[in-house]
């Protein structure tokens, strides 16, 4: 299984959560983009990021706290 390609950081930029029309947060360890305003994760699947809410991961409290982890963000705007 080869890694998924990272996200172009432009199309980050003009993503918003469809439930929320928040900002999201790109955890490259998961290939998630994490919406901690309706507590969801989207999967991004070969460099797509998948944003309909019937595919999202529910995020439970401690996932919610591991976004706040600098660590796991990797994505920097340019």
């Amino acid at each position: 299984m080869q890694p998924n390609p990272p996200i172009d950081s432009k199309l980050l930029e003009l993503l918003v959560c469809p439930v929320t029309r928040g900002r999201l947060i790109y955890d490259a360890t998961r290939s998630e983009l994490i919406s901690r305003g309706a507590k969801l994760a989207y999967p991004i699947r070969d460099g797509v990021p998948v944003m309909l809410e019937d595919e999202a991961r529910k995020l439970n409290d401690n996932d919610l706290a591991a976004t706040q982890d600098p660590a796991r963000h990797h994505f920097q705007p340019d």
